[in-house]
């Protein structure tokens, strides 16, 4: 026998007790049956009789939809999966001297990228005569992180790699995305109030 089947309930006329403590189909507690008279009570039902709890003292039966049963966890199983999906991290590259039209793109993508939930680590590329003034590059990530900032928080800080120049940003959680928002709006008001007054004099 096979590991899953071993794992897989006795059900029907697999089940071998003489007695058992009987669930219902609704969970109704029946008490202790012989094992023929769970059986006919499943069978009224037109379900199946499932061994659950072998090891009890009595062994629990309880009468359900099996089929169905085991369709739902399949189910469960594939979303507990599907909620689980890892976080990747994409990469998008810049170049120091970058247009302003390709670095809205670009920023485009990066925002898309964190949208999904993805951690992004972006990457200056200095060719030739441009190492000579990496804080080109560095101008370029403060830029983009203030752009993103109520989206995206700093995970690793701008660093040179040989000839390039990195720096990760990961995306912002729902309640760090509130109390950003919270805290904006709290400086907003803050300087509104004292424009109020003055127009108030």
């Amino acid at each position: 026998m096979s590991a899953i089947a071993a794992q897989e309930p006795r059900l029907n006329e697999q089940i071998t007790l003489k007695e058992c403590r009987l669930i219902s189909y609704d969970g109704t507690q029946m008490g202790i049956v012989s094992l023929a008279e769970a059986q006919r009570a499943a069978d009224n039902e037109g379900l199946d009789l499932v061994e659950i709890a072998p090891n009890a003292d009595p062994p629990v039966c309880r009468i359900m939809d099996y089929g169905k049963f085991k369709y739902d966890q399949t189910i469960k199983a594939k979303q507990a999966r599907k909620n689980q999906s890892k976080i990747e991290t994409k990469e998008m590259k810049f170049r120091p001297k970058i247009d302003v039209g390709d670095y809205t793109t670009k920023k485009k993508h990066v925002l898309r990228f964190l949208d999904a939930g993805n951690k992004v680590k972006i990457t200056i590329m200095f060719r030739g005569r441009e190492m000579a003034h990496p804080e080109q590059g560095l101008q370029i990530l403060e830029r983009l992180a203030e752009d993103l900032k109520d989206v995206a928080a700093i995970e690793s800080q701008p660093k040179m790699e040989g000839r390039n120049m990195h720096m990760l940003i990961a995306p912002l959680t729902s309640a760090a995305k509130k109390k950003k928002k919270a805290k904006a709006e709290a400086k907003a008001n803050a300087e509104a109030e004292p424009e109020k007054e003055g127009k108030d004099e």
